[in-house]
């Protein structure tokens, strides 16, 4: 594998250049800020899950920062990489403490989360438009199954995670039109992936440490 080839995936990018991206690049700090809200919520004695999440969003930043700046094979891994770690770190956290799972069996269903993913992003794929975007579809139907789910036995944390999850599905809705209003929007609408990826992200961390809260004082 060529770790340095170069990858041109957003409309933004004109050239190689490091600053070809600025605003994909600098938007990016949108999950710096809500990592840095979201440190000072967590604090106190049984949040060190909810601790990791907010590290692992400071990552998910620097990551898509890299990405956007060098735009190389290397980078993309080392963007995609923390996402993949949160979903499987937060899917670990709502099984053990939201279904009070036990730690095996909470993080054997994080794992089913890859061949979850596996068979649910072809049909994804079948949608016009969704294009490369499709990859991240499968995480807010999951999320909606879970709100499902937990309805009727804890509904405060349903009802935020249905918003996490509707917040997500319009952030993929902007990462698909990047290309497609091209022409018309040069600096394309990636950036509003970043924006609202990070409030959402941000979000469903203070949905955990909510539901952890009143947990602690039942």
């Amino acid at each position: 594998m060529d770790w340095f080839r170069e990858i041109d995936s957003y409309c933004e990018r004109l050239s190689p250049a490091y600053w070809a991206e600025p605003i994909n690049a600098v938007t990016n700090a949108a999950f710096l800020i809500a990592a840095f809200i979201m440190w000072r919520r967590v604090r106190g004695p049984g949040m060190p899950l909810a601790k990791m999440l907010v590290v692992i969003l400071v990552g998910i930043g620097i990551g898509s920062y890299l990405f956007h700046t060098h735009a190389q094979v290397w980078s993309a891994l080392a963007d995609t990489a923390p996402i993949l770690l949160f979903i499987l770190t937060y899917i670990f956290a709502m099984n053990r403490d939201v279904w009070q799972l036990r730690p095996l069996y909470a993080w054997i269903g994080a794992a089913l989360f890859v061949p979850y993913a596996a068979l649910t992003i072809p049909v994804f794929q079948l949608i016009p438009g969704l294009g490369g975007s499709a990859a991240y579809a499968p995480v807010p139907l999951l999320i909606l199954i879970y709100a499902i789910l937990l309805s009727k036995r804890r509904p405060d944390t349903a009802r935020g995670l249905a918003t996490g999850a509707v917040i997500l599905i319009v952030s993929i809705t902007f990462r698909a039109l990047d290309a497609p209003i091209c022409m018309q929007f040069p600096t394309g609408t990636h950036f509003l992936w970043h924006i609202l990826n990070a409030t959402m992200l941000g979000w469903m961390i203070e949905v955990y440490r909510r539901h952890l809260s009143r947990a602690s004082q039942a």
